[in-house]
């Protein structure tokens, strides 16, 4: 049986993605963008009205679909000899539905023991919240880290939901895929790996947990990198545009203030708490006096620590991100490339996911598939 091959660190895994929301599939993507073979699975009645037309969604790239049946037994029984050829499922429902299913690690390692069977929920797979619902600002309040983000006196502000669904979900299940991979190379089996974005955002903000324990990182808005300092927010430019200032170190400070045509010696000491307000005062009227593109002229080339705050669109134009090739365009849709960048490795296939007709590269023969498709099982 012939398998595909791709270019990149994965190539020859194959990966079983069960059809759910942005988690899974950015993990799924994360690692079709360094060689994985991916076959996401939906339900047979979305491909079937879909057709097989290419997806625009980002998260969809260099994948391959197929619709299955799964409350079927052949449904199934076709699942499962797709995992007998398969490298990783990507599993993401509620604890316990796989296992309802007949499609749980315990069932598919009985036709595979060396697969890695990756499962992705919010709040895990045991504990008193596993199995109720939530979504991204809930485990990161759980977590503790909501508390954190916000200015000060004002509610906590959830951060769209990054930290939970695809920093501390996706990108912790894709890391957890790696190391299985890793350690099946001496073991020789498979492993099953329970990431939780209520885990996973609680880990990504490792380094403060000592700081507010000791009492060195204060309330929400009032510390150094959380918009308590003046000299690590954003200012309004006089055309409603906005800069990003990082100046924290003294040198970069100075740099900052002497571009800005400010006289530092008339300036409140910056490393008394007690002048923040005032300085920030400062800070905003010199910034609101001129508009973006006036300050970003100002700033180029500087260590000042000073950006644009670039919308969505503008990113991809921004000098830096063009020379870099940080963007790619795919079907029609502008969007990141891979990452991180493995220096020598040549550009993946980041077509948009298209239907996979011919199974038979996964151990399912083609007059199965066909009987299967018949009866609507399969799509």
């Amino acid at each position: 049986m012939e398998r595909v091959t791709r270019k990149g660190p994965l190539a020859g895994v194959r990966v079983l993605e069960l059809a759910g929301l942005a988690p899974g599939p950015f993990a799924g993507m994360m690692l079709a963008d360094h060689g994985a073979e991916v076959l996401r699975v939906e339900r047979a009645s979305t491909v079937a009205k879909a057709g097989d037309r290419p997806r625009a969604d980002v998260m969809d790239r260099g994948k391959r679909t197929v619709g299955v049946d799964l409350k079927s037994p052949e449904g199934v029984a076709a699942f499962k000899e797709l995992a007998r050829h398969a490298d990783v499922v990507v599993e993401v429902f509620r604890p316990g539905v796989a296992e309802r299913l007949g499609i749980g690690p315990a069932d598919l390692h009985a036709v595979n023991p060396r697969l890695i069977y990756g499962r992705m929920t919010g709040w895990g797979q045991d504990g008193p919240l596993a199995a109720t619902a939530g979504h991204d600002i809930d485990y990161i309040a759980v977590s503790g880290v909501l508390s954190m983000l916000g200015r000060a006196g004002e509610r906590p502000t959830p951060p769209i939901n990054i930290l939970g669904d695809f920093a501390g979900g996706g990108l912790m299940l894709a890391y957890g895929v790696l190391l299985a991979l890793i350690e099946r190379e001496r073991t020789g089996e498979g492993r099953v790996i329970d990431a939780a974005m209520v885990d996973g955002a609680a880990a990504l903000f490792s380094m403060f947990y000592h700081g507010v324990q000791s009492g060195f990182w204060g309330p929400r808005g009032t510390n150094l990198l959380d918009t308590g300092a003046p000299m690590y927010d954003t200012y309004q430019t006089s055309d409603g545009g906005y800069v990003a200032v990082g100046s924290l170190e003294p040198q970069f400070w100075t740099e900052m203030i002497t571009l800005m045509g400010l006289d530092a010696a008339g300036l409140p000491d910056r490393e008394d708490r007690s002048n923040w307000p005032e300085l920030r005062e400062r800070l905003a009227e010199a910034f609101g006096s001129r508009t973006r593109a006036e300050w970003e002229a100002v700033f180029e080339g500087s260590d000042a620590c000073v950006s644009p705050v670039l919308e969505m669109g503008e990113a991809p134009d921004h000098p830096h991100n063009k020379a870099r090739g940080t963007f790619v365009e795919v079907g029609g849709v502008r969007q990141p490339v891979p990452v991180p960048r493995l220096l020598g490795v040549a550009e993946q296939d980041l077509s948009p996911a298209t239907r996979l007709a011919d199974l038979t590269s996964w151990g399912l023969p083609e007059e199965t598939a066909a009987r299967l498709r018949e009866a609507g099982v399969l799509a």
